[in-house]
């Protein structure tokens, strides 16, 4: 494949660029396997619809096409499991989970990644994502199969996470 140039513009960053240098949603690290798509997660409804609602120019536009946003607030009856499961991102800021290329965080890098984009923080972040099967686990262990009420918060967390908790 050769490289596509991505140049940046949106409100909290101007002038990035990056290339991507693999297939879209293809040649993955190694033990990392999300379930769903960055545009699957979108339409599912996410981060209460606030997140990349200025990017459309950076991602696909079918990505955006049903995807459940709101430009103006965080609204967590967008989420899939209509709660809230997300942290301000002041407070991922200040413990450190913010790579300087992805100022908004794990789901911008997801985004990127799938796109083909490959980086630095690639490790890291699959290495934060792996940590998340935890909570799989604690949703398997205390909920009935199939039981989308148990555990909301956790489910809609695990989604953010692109693990697809509705086939928990």
């Amino acid at each position: 494949m050769r490289a596509i140039e991505i140049r940046v513009d949106d409100l909290m960053q101007s002038g990035y660029m990056y290339l991507l240098t693999e297939p879209e949603g293809k040649n993955f690290h190694v033990g990392f396997l999300p379930e769903l798509s960055p545009k699957e997660l979108l339409v599912l409804g996410v981060f209460g619809g606030k997140y990349m609602t200025d990017c459309g120019s950076e991602f696909p536009d079918d990505w955006f096409e049903k995807a459940k946003l709101c430009h103006e607030e965080h609204r967590p009856e967008l989420n899939y499991f209509l709660t809230n499961a997300s942290q301000p991102l002041s407070v991922w800021r200040r413990k450190g989970w913010i790579y300087e290329e992805d100022p908004r965080g794990w789901f911008q890098w997801y985004c990127r990644y799938w796109r083909g984009r490959r980086c630095p923080d690639d490790e890291r972040q699959i290495k934060r994502w792996k940590a998340m099967a935890r909570h799989v686990a604690q949703v398997r262990g205390g909920c009935a199969p199939g039981d989308l009420s148990c555990r909301r918060r956790q489910r809609q967390a695990l989604l953010h996470w692109a693990y697809d908790s509705r086939r928990l």
